[in-house]
């Protein structure tokens, strides 16, 4: 069984359903509502668990009933949750979703604890990520705690994967890249970036290379129905620059497909499979997360990944 650690947050989303996204200063009358959790790092780390791995997670809850819910999701997924902080007087973190017919949505987020996860939380987990065979990383926690992760990691061996997500505002200091193995970006994260606009597979591959310029060993670009795009090497003879195609399906909700396919290529990745393979597994678990409503329910489990590729002659 692989071992994998997480280091990120954890939401409880507010999800509405809408006939259309709002514009500007607009009120648009939803219809269903539901609550589910979410936050980019317990997805990540349930789409792992659900796939098979082993898998340890580090973050921060308020001391509210969001918290407690959110704590209790993740040990019914046999998530080692023992590093996982409560902080007092902090409200846990909410995430508001509006998602329309077509499955594409808006996403605002208040960090709440998330934003209390400092380096001294991820020092005490020092054991959980030297152990751990991939460290999973997104962007929803302070920057300087998400880099201390990657320190320890790299120090102990343990394969790196960053999820660039949200995008971030400012360049992402060389100290960071430095110490990442895969950096997995969709096409407004790679923009931000690095400056280059993802709209066309040249587009991906000028992103993917300044990307590995400024120092990740690899890049993996999502496209959206595009595909995927991969350039890199983690090891001598996997060097790749190429598009895994796209899989059509009937998107119902996007929410956290980038986190279905996050956890998919960790759990590839600690199996021992070369890039361009665990991408192309990972962007079947993403294919199936989008036919379904909400975040974590949202991720399948292994038999379901065969079901799917079974079904679609897909060979994994």
């Amino acid at each position: 069984m692989p071992r994998l650690a997480v280091v990120g947050s954890l939401n409880t989303d507010l999800v509405i359903k809408s006939p259309r996204l709002p514009e500007r200063g607009e009120t648009v009358t939803g219809g269903e509502f539901a609550t589910f959790p979410g936050g980019k790092g317990a997805n990540q780390a349930v789409a792992a668990a659900r796939l098979g791995a082993q898998v340890a997670m580090v973050g921060a809850l308020g001391e509210d009933e969001f918290g407690r819910q959110l704590r209790g999701g993740l040990e019914r997924d046999h998530i080692d949750t023992r590093h996982v902080a409560t902080i007092p007087g902090t409200a846990s973190g909410v995430a508001l979703i509006t998602v329309d017919p077509r499955g594409q949505n808006t996403i605002v987020v208040a960090p709440g604890a998330n934003w209390r996860l400092t380096p001294a939380h991820v020092d005490a987990a020092r054991e959980v990520i030297a152990g751990s065979r991939v460290l999973l990383l997104q962007l929803e926690v302070p920057l300087e705690t998400v880099t201390r992760a990657a320190e320890l990691a790299r120090e102990a061996g343990c394969r790196v994967i960053l999820d660039p997500a949200p995008a971030p505002s400012a360049p992402l200091p060389e100290r960071l890249l430095k110490l990442v193995d895969v950096i997995n970006p969709n096409e407004v994260e790679a923009k931000a970036l690095t400056g280059i606009s993802v709209q066309d597979e040249q587009g991906a591959r000028a992103a993917a290379e300044r990307l590995l310029a400024m120092g990740c060993r690899a890049a993996v670009i999502k496209l959206g129905l595009r595909g995927v795009f991969v350039a890199g090497a983690l090891t001598a003879g996997d060097t790749t620059r190429q598009t895994v195609p796209g899989i059509p399906v009937d998107a119902v909700d996007t929410t956290a497909a980038g986190d279905a396919f996050a956890g998919a290529l960790g759990v590839a990745m600690a199996n021992g499979r070369a890039i361009l393979d665990a991408v192309r597994f990972a962007n079947v678990v993403g294919a199936i997360s989008v036919t379904r409503m909400g975040a974590q329910p949202s991720m399948p489990t292994g038999t379901d990944v065969d079901a799917f590729a079974r079904a679609r002659g897909i060979a994994l």
